[in-house]
């Protein structure tokens, strides 16, 4: 029990984390690679679409709980300090009940699944012919 409260307290606060790189993506003491990349994380971390979906076993969820994880270490080390002790205090004090959606990047990831399966049934269709 005491555990399941604990998971739940991490992801709260790995949803603030992520919240406040958002708030990050758009401040302009932020350099622009860090600001790329967080949007990149954010992106992914809030995107409807998963690079590797949520209903295959294991791979579905492994990639939630390596990449965005990564994405956040990597890119905290890019923002300066004082910047996100401001976006953790306005992240905290937000009250939003929905987390931001990011289409463009569903957008993307959706275009790399519709690609990777295009080139499939190609590559299978070529193998056949032969």
């Amino acid at each position: 029990m005491k555990n399941l409260q604990q998971l739940k307290q991490q992801a709260k606060r790995l949803k603030t984390e992520l919240y406040a790189l958002y708030l990050a993506c758009h401040d302009p003491r932020v350099p622009w690679y860090a600001r790329a990349f967080a949007f990149c994380v954010v992106g992914y971390a809030f995107s409807p679409i998963d690079l590797i979906p949520d209903f295959i076993p294991v791979l579905g969820y492994l990639d939630d709980l390596i990449l965005v994880p990564l994405g956040i270490t990597l890119v905290l080390k890019m923002i300066p300090p004082d910047v996100m002790v401001e976006c953790r205090v306005k992240a905290q004090s937000t009250t939003q009940h929905k987390k931001p959606k990011n289409w463009l990047a569903a957008g993307i990831i959706l275009i790399v699944w519709v690609l990777l399966a295009v080139f499939s049934v190609r590559f299978i269709l070529h193998f056949l012919n032969k």
